[in-house]
């Protein structure tokens, strides 16, 4: 190399490592928060001289020994916009269209992150979208072992092109906070769905508390062990199956089952979810069903993608005809984990669509085990009529056979602790925002109780990574979840609300009642307008001083009055109501499926409460109405010491404030929580 090309290769290294670089958040549509210390950041050269232009006001800093540099802009008399921003070093960037607002964290799993095409009433509300004032970033889903600094994802302006793909909450939510105080809103999405708690915690916050803390441990070694673990079931069922004539005989042809245009005049009837044929069918069967694609599903951008539920054997899934997914026994993640995938968008269409199942079964009868409201493809529901063949039939086995036959050892579930802070939330603490909208817990029902130790540790957390001890957080609490229950007694989920209201002891919180939004048939409910309203209200009033009904009743106190318990309220503005109650409640509203309504004190004004004595037994009971509080009785209990109201997975319940606003669940007892002794990676 000679000496002027070794020059020119230095010096071209050295510009391009001198070049100013500006993290994914700032870029072109951002909202920036009004306020007096907007952050604006990035890397350069160390000593690099930067300036940053907006609004005819310059702002300027020299970046440190490691490059990094930050600016804060006062922003307090700025108007809308928008706005053209430039940074300029060695080289200068311009970020156009930049609107100047309130920002919001939307973070929290699947209901939070449910898109609003996938919602009731979503296409009337994409078609009205547009919105130049209300703008998205969604935070590409990349968990990390360490901390990031930047992550993936650019700003989206609502259109009827773009909208379908946003979080329902937060986009209801930003579309009422963008009308009532007529400044632009901008909503970082970092949901993501499935996950738990500790997910979503980094380090820090999952050193502070004990019991996880030694449950991170257990689960790191879980994680460790289970490679070995795998390999030895996948060697023995190998070995299983040889030995006794199992292997399977895949067709030379799928196409003769899978394609779209065969015959199907000898394919049976079947309906599903549930066993396949009426008598124990082991080899290898074939279902298939013709789907109708919604044109938004095309338009919407969103991942096309099916839930099967979990199936018993092993599946290859064809979509028009071209294999999309397959589950081997090499790669079985174990009963209760079901087959969710998504489709490539050059396989779909508008109009029909087929979707063809091949299951081998070499040892059970194949079936689909799922809830008729979890069985979908996109928004299209998939209960209903299949059509089934079989493919080849072994022989019944026998009972020693079946004895023998390796069972897989359990999944771990999803991740590894704080990857998902470390990937998502952590790459976005030196924005400005003015709160946290959170929505998550489903995941961690099973340990209701410690779910308040994680979820405060994590609030402490984050607050100190944002360098903000009050910035406000704000919970949707649990939605009624799963079936009604008919008896009273213990609720993992009503624990894991009550861990939620637990954080309203917290500086600067705020949650939402929603347990009157439930679908028993659909873990996530598709009003999503409702809660993002009722979130907005929340917001309105308590940050923004805004005369806006917000909250619904909360108990105060309770005093036994002989064989009747007497529960005062808070927040009964307008009086306390006793809500009508409907002849039928939600199953699946997708599917337009109701079930009658069964009241469990039928004679009572007010539906929802239990009352138990000494002896802890809890029984329906009557309640009324008196004035600014509320009485509760049985003739079952002579001598009543506790009430619990909304305490059941998915209770039916009418008490409302004159605003109509829900009461939240409560519980006057002390009594040991029935997850008190479930913790954090407990599970072997």
């Amino acid at each position: 190399m000679t000496r002027h090309s070794f020059l020119l290769t230095v010096a071209l290294t050295l510009g391009l490592h001198a070049e100013i670089r500006l993290p994914a958040l700032i870029s072109d549509h951002m909202v920036l928060m009004r306020s007096g210390a907007a952050p604006i950041w990035g890397n350069a050269d160390p000593g690099e001289n930067i300036t940053v232009a907006f609004d005819g006001k310059t702002w300027q800093t020299v970046a440190g020994g490691d490059g990094r540099w930050k600016v804060r802009m006062d922003l307090q008399p700025t108007g809308n916009g928008p706005f053209l921003m430039t940074v300029k070093g060695k080289n200068e960037i311009a970020v156009s269209d930049v609107m100047v607002g309130t920002v919001w964290l939307a973070a929290g799993q699947s209901n939070m992150e449910l898109a609003l095409q996938s919602t009731l009433g979503a296409e009337a509300e994409i078609a009205r979208s547009a919105n130049p004032q209300l703008r998205v970033f969604r935070v590409i889903k990349v968990g990390k072992p360490q901390p990031a600094e930047d992550c993936k994802g650019q700003w989206v302006v609502s259109d009827p092109k773009s909208s379908a793909a946003f979080t329902a909450v937060g986009y209801y939510f930003a579309q009422r906070m963008q009308h009532e105080l007529q400044q632009p809103v901008g909503v970082i999405d970092g949901s993501w769905s499935g996950t738990y708690s500790e997910m979503w915690m980094g380090e820090d916050a999952i050193r502070r508390v004990d019991s996880i803390r030694e449950g991170d441990a257990r689960r790191r070694a879980l994680l460790a062990g289970y490679p070995d673990k795998k390999n030895k079931f996948v060697n023995e069922y190998a070995t299983w199956l040889e030995s006794n004539g199992r292997k399977d005989r895949q067709a030379a042809d799928a196409a003769h089952f899978a394609a779209e245009s065969i015959s199907t005049s000898d394919w049976s009837t079947v309906r599903l979810p549930g066993k396949i044929f009426d008598r124990p069918v082991i080899g290898a069967v074939w279902i298939r069903k013709d789907i109708d694609v919604p044109p938004a599903a095309l338009a919407s951008g969103q991942a096309f993608k099916v839930l099967l539920g979990d199936i018993e054997g092993f599946e290859q899934v064809y979509w028009n005809g071209t294999k999309v997914s397959e589950t081997s026994y090499q790669t079985y993640p174990g009963a209760g984990y079901p087959r969710y995938f998504p489709i490539p968008a050059q396989l779909l269409r508008t109009g029909k669509n087929t979707i063809a199942v091949r299951i081998f079964a070499p040892a059970f009868a194949p079936r689909i085990s799922n809830a008729p409201g979890r069985f979908w493809a996109f928004t299209v529901n998939l209960e209903g009529d299949w059509l089934a063949k079989i493919e080849y039939e072994f022989t019944a086995e026998s009972v020693a056979a079946i004895d023998k036959l390796p069972k897989p050892p359990n999944t771990p579930p999803l991740g590894n602790s704080s990857v998902i802070f470390n990937g998502t939330i952590n790459p976005l603490t030196n924005y400005g925002i003015n709160a946290v909208l959170w929505y998550q817990g489903e995941s961690d029902v099973s340990r209701a109780f410690e779910y308040r130790s994680a979820l405060g540790a994590m609030i402490a957390e984050w607050r100190e990574k944002w360098n903000r001890p009050e910035l406000p957080f704000y919970i949707c609490q649990l939605h009624g979840i799963g079936a009604k229950q008919p008896n009273p007694g213990e609720s993992d989920v009503a624990e894991l609300r009550e861990s939620q209201a637990a954080m309203l002891k917290l500086p600067a919180t705020g949650m939402t009642v929603q347990m009157d939004m439930g679908e028993s048939g659909d873990d996530h409910p598709r009003n999503k307008r409702t809660p993002g309203e009722r979130l907005a209200s929340l917001v309105l009033a308590r940050q923004f001083g805004k005369k806006v009904p917000y909250s619904g009743p909360m108990f105060a106190s309770r005093k036994i009055e002989d064989s009747k318990i007497r529960i005062q309220f808070t927040h009964a503005a307008g009086g306390l109501r006793a809500r009508p109650l409907p002849a039928v409640y939600d199953v699946n509203t997708l599917a337009g499926k109701t079930a009658p309504l069964i009241r469990n004190s039928p004679q009572s004004e007010l539906e929802g409460f239990q009352i138990c004595g000494e002896d802890r037994r809890w029984v329906w009971a009557d309640a009324r109405l008196e004035g600014d509080s509320v009485v509760v009785w049985s003739p079952k209990v002579a001598r009543p010491i506790a009430v619990r109201y909304g305490w059941a997975d998915n209770p039916t319940i009418n008490l409302v404030n004159g605003d109509g606003l829900p009461a939240a669940p409560f519980r006057t007892d002390d009594f040991p929580a029935h997850t008190a002794k479930n913790h954090f990676g407990a599970t072997p």
